[in-house]
């Protein structure tokens, strides 16, 4: 039998469903989600960092995120209460805040925290994270350390997202190779030619990766008080970038950690979500020569 055409403003997505519905999906996810927040501190547990999770909930999922470069765990406060509101444990190391980070130390800690929030129980007791509900996620040099993370823990997680990541040494995009993991990359439009963010090539390397490009968005503008970065020329925090990040990461999340086939779209790289492109993957790479030229000239 013939599937019914699509009406013209609805054009046809995998699954079947239309572009009109898979909008208010995002719209939804654009706004907080049902449960109320609670916020915690990891040093409980003698982990700086901070933990964020619904009023209660046993057997919940769970993510460590990790920080971009000289930015703070509460630069994110935002991104990760949004995640709990909609019933994701959400919590992030502290951790390797200086001048000369190691993303090594970092992949650490954010392992260390699902530990943490794993082993005890949070808030007033009535709130658990499953063992088998786990991922790693992170901004920037966080991302790239998200990776190496997922690399050392194998099967004990179901997904990683690198938002934006950053090129970090040693490089992401070794231990990218072998995971086995579905994965979000998350890049720039001008991420191609930008000599510190390197989407394309981690996504390129990792088997399985979504990669999409979210329009009109900064690399740096996931941070939400970003002040001093902005006044160094690092860039500041972007109001637009963290709205259209927040329902492209809940969405992913809570596919591949609750199994919720009604976002399966968000991990799905054949289909374009609102404001995003999808990018091959295979396209070649700026080199990075070329990348610090572009730099040069701006």
């Amino acid at each position: 039998m013939n599937q019914p055409s699509a009406a013209p403003d609805q054009q046809p997505l995998s699954y079947g469903r239309a572009v009109a519905a898979i909008k208010k999906l995002v719209d939804a996810l654009s706004r907080p989600g049902p449960h109320r927040v609670l916020r915690g501190d990891l040093a409980f547990a003698g982990q700086p960092g901070v933990v964020y999770t619904p009023e209660d909930g046993l057997g919940l999922p769970g993510i460590a995120f990790g920080h971009d470069w000289v930015t703070s765990a509460a630069g994110y406060a935002g991104t990760l209460e949004h995640l709990a509101s909609w019933g994701i444990v959400a919590a992030a190391p502290d951790t390797e805040r200086g001048i000369a980070p190691s993303v090594l130390n970092l992949a650490f800690d954010l392992g260390t925290t699902l530990d943490i929030i794993t082993g005890v129980r949070l808030g007033p007791g009535r709130i658990s994270v499953h063992p088998g509900k786990l991922a790693v996620a992170g901004h920037g040099f966080g991302a790239s350390a998200a990776v190496f993370t997922a690399a050392g823990l194998g099967s004990r997680l179901r997904g990683v997202a690198a938002l934006y990541p950053a090129t970090t040494r040693p490089a992401a995009e070794e231990p990218a190779t072998s995971l086995k993991l579905p994965g979000l990359v998350i890049g720039a439009p001008d991420d191609a030619a930008n000599v510190r963010f390197n989407a394309l090539e981690l996504a390129r390397a990792w088997p399985g990766a979504v990669l999409r490009t979210v329009s009109k968005s900064e690399a740096t503008g996931l941070p939400e008080n970003r002040r001093f970065s902005k006044f160094a020329g690092l860039g500041g925090s972007d109001r637009g970038t963290q709205r259209a990040v927040r329902p492209l990461l809940t969405g992913f999340l809570l596919y591949v950690l609750t199994g919720d086939k009604e976002y399966r779209e968000f991990a799905d790289p054949e289909v374009r979500l609102p404001h995003t492109d999808v990018v091959d993957p295979d396209h070649a790479p700026v080199p990075p020569e070329e990348k610090l030229v572009a730099l040069l000239r701006r």
